[in-house]
């Protein structure tokens, strides 16, 4: 199981970033995807998740009406496309699934600052 994040960088507070999260090694499309973030200090925390069929997301309070997670089943890849960004935004972002004891991408780096 492989998992790369991309998309990460300096955004001004208000701004928008795309995250995009390439996988591999196992069957994609019968798994639900999960985005995770963890903040200098802070515990890693629930962002969002999305499952197999890109039914019906969730996601965590602080983000909802801002972010929005889709996956591309025939690609591969599961999105995070974050609106309206906040300082408090800033952190690591990691994509993630279920197999096993689960499997963590090596994380992309969201920078939100003027």
């Amino acid at each position: 199981v492989q998992l790369v994040e991309s998309g990460g960088g300096l955004v001004q507070p208000g701004g928008s970033l795309r995250l995009s999260c390439a996988a591999s090694g196992f069957t994609f499309s019968s798994y639900f995807m999960y985005w995770y973030r963890q903040a200098p200090g802070k515990n890693r925390e629930f962002v969002a998740s999305i499952a197999r069929t890109a039914g019906v997301p969730y996601y965590a309070d602080s983000v909802k009406g801002r972010f929005t997670i889709s996956r591309d089943n025939a690609k591969n890849t599961v999105y995070l496309q974050m609106n309206s960004l906040k300082s408090e935004d800033a952190a690591v972002y990691y994509c993630s699934v279920r197999i096993g004891g689960g499997y963590w991408g090596q994380g992309t780096q969201v920078t939100v600052s003027s």
